[in-house]
């Protein structure tokens, strides 16, 4: 009898196991699994006090969450206007975040707390952004706002997530390393509104920045402002700023090295307008050196002949004054892999008709055996080629040859069909293109009407990438002809260049400088196949 209660208890023993095991497992299943990502910030579900409360005399506010969030960089992020003498203090509490105030309150002041991007979610990490807190501690809140739009002066695009802020005129410490209090971030659309303002004079700036500080750093960051302070009695919209990079106060090599195929490298801090580059150690190497700057002279790459010194001293000037001279060193057993690359001037597998085929190298060339170089029309090999030296650039080379429209051809570098120095040679270098036909460009004529005498202005056609491809400048009235253009669409860009020097200048926070301007004809100017359009732009007064 004992023996058949021990084994009906095994059994419902057992039973239960099973049906445990069983619940276990279906719930395993019915467990959702991925499903979209969650994109959406933590939202408040109580407030208390509610915002823009006034007569205000509660010891701490409590925001509640719909969701679990953090804190994150709350030194860099939150702030508060006026500033306290002891800074609020955030503590999070499950879903709710509490704020205290160990600091006494000012009487009939309006404050208001930024949070900037400091409250995120747990899990994917979504940011509350412009996140404000206004209460006042008398009976009335400060109610004056600043409103516009920040682009970028280069390209007049609007800046998203730009830090617009205000500083009042006795507390502007944007050269040095204040964080602004007043301060909200851009939307998509480059629009800003600093809201809650009382009256005082202030002076209005925006940055586009890199490290999130809020502290303007001429080096990274990109700057706009007002020029003029505005004593704020009423709400101000329209206060529109362009940002731009600022021209470096004084030159700097950022960077220097010398490469593993030999060349030396630097980057400046600033564009330059005639430069120069010296050799001053060894100096022997001078005369035989090869350089380059950049199109917009803010970098520079130098190839010496001789590669066996311990050191070598080189200057940097530019309209003829000395920036920097620096060293280099070389360790005594360094040896240098060099290769030789090789680029083209096809647009895919297609030669424009109107332009020569073009090879470009990252090393000097110094010959080059036109005897390597196999050229196939139509699987038929052609001898009638030339290859001709750039009298201007040492990088390159350009093959002509009578290119028919719509042929296919096969162009062969052998190994050592160029030769740059220190006897470096390309190793074989095969393409196959067709020759566009010329049904496939078209001409822009352009009438252009200036808006007065005696000025300059840059006209650069840009194609619906933004690319430059086309740059002239103007000084009166004239007609200008882009002609053999690949279809497509086209705008013309134009800067008012004011000091007459040929390229587009930056501005200058201290001096109150603004950056040239810059005006985008709105009308898009499509170039169409076998097609001459004719148009004509007037230039608006600046």
């Amino acid at each position: 009898m004992a023996k058949n209660k021990t084994s009906l208890i095994f059994k419902d023993f057992a039973a239960v196991i099973y049906l445990v095991t069983v619940l276990y497992g279906c719930a395993s299943i019915q467990q959702p699994e991925g499903g979209p990502r969650d994109t959406t910030p933590p939202k408040i579900l109580k407030l208390f006090p509610a915002d823009k409360t006034v007569n205000f005399k509660a010891e701490k506010v409590t925001f509640e969450f719909d969701e679990y969030f953090k804190i994150e960089n709350e030194f860099k992020e939150f702030s508060v206007s006026p500033e306290m003498k002891k800074p609020p203090v955030l503590k999070k509490k499950g879903k709710k975040l509490e704020i205290t105030f160990p600091d006494s309150l000012e009487t009939n002041t309006t404050y208001t707390l930024n949070f900037g991007k400091a409250i995120v979610d747990v899990n994917e990490g979504n940011i509350v952004k412009n996140l404000t807190y206004v209460f006042a501690t008398g009976p009335q809140l400060d109610s004056l706002s600043i409103k516009g739009r920040v682009t970028n002066a280069l390209t007049g695009q609007p800046e998203l997530d730009a830090v617009a802020f205000i500083l009042p005129i006795n507390k502007d410490t944007l050269l040095g390393k204040g964080r602004p209090s007043i301060y909200t971030t851009t939307d998509s659309s480059g629009n800003y509104s600093l809201n809650n303002l009382r009256k005082d004079t202030y002076r209005i700036y925006a940055i586009k920045e890199k490290n999130g500080d809020k502290i303007y750093q001429q080096s990274t960051d990109e700057i706009g402002f007002i020029k003029d302070s505005v004593l704020l009695t009423g709400n101000l919209d329209s206060m529109n700023m362009k940002v731009f990079k600022e021209r470096a106060a004084q030159f700097r090599i950022m960077d220097k090295k010398l490469g593993a195929d030999g060349v030396i490298s630097f980057v400046f801090n600033q564009k330059l307008k005639s430069p120069e580059v010296i050799v001053l150690e060894p100096s022997a190497l001078d005369a035989s050196k090869k350089f380059r700057f950049s199109p917009t002279n803010d970098s520079l790459k130098v190839w010496l002949t001789d590669l066996s010194f311990d050191s070598t001293k080189i200057s940097i000037r530019d309209e003829g004054k000395l920036l920097q001279t620096t060293t280099l060193t070389r360790g005594k057993k360094e040896t240098y892999l060099r290769s030789l690359i090789v680029n083209t001037n096809l647009e895919g597998n297609t030669l424009n008709p109107n332009k020569p085929l073009k090879y470009t190298f990252n090393l000097p060339i110094e010959s080059a055996d036109p005897g390597k170089i196999t050229l196939l029309e139509d699987s038929v090999e052609m001898e009638n080629f030339t290859l001709v030296k750039d009298s201007l650039d040492f990088l390159s080379y350009t093959l002509r040859y009578p290119w028919k429209p719509k042929k296919s051809y096969d162009l062969k570098l052998g190994p050592g069909a160029f030769t740059a120095i220190f006897n470096t040679k390309n190793k074989e270098y095969p393409s196959t293109f067709t020759v566009a036909g010329k049904d496939n460009y078209g001409t822009l004529k352009v009438k252009v009407v200036t808006p007065e005498k005696d000025k300059s202005y840059i006209l650069q056609v840009v194609n619906e990438n933004k690319n430059v491809i086309n740059t002239l400048l103007i000084k009166q009235d004239t007609a200008v002809n882009f002609s053999n253009y690949k279809a497509g669409k086209y705008f013309i860009r134009i800067t008012y260049d004011t000091n007459k020097n040929g390229v587009w200048d930056t501005g200058n926070v201290s001096q109150k400088l603004q950056p040239e301007k810059i005006w985008d004809e709105p009308k898009e100017l499509s170039i169409r196949p076998l097609w001459e359009r004719n148009e004509t732009i007037t230039i608006p007064k600046e």
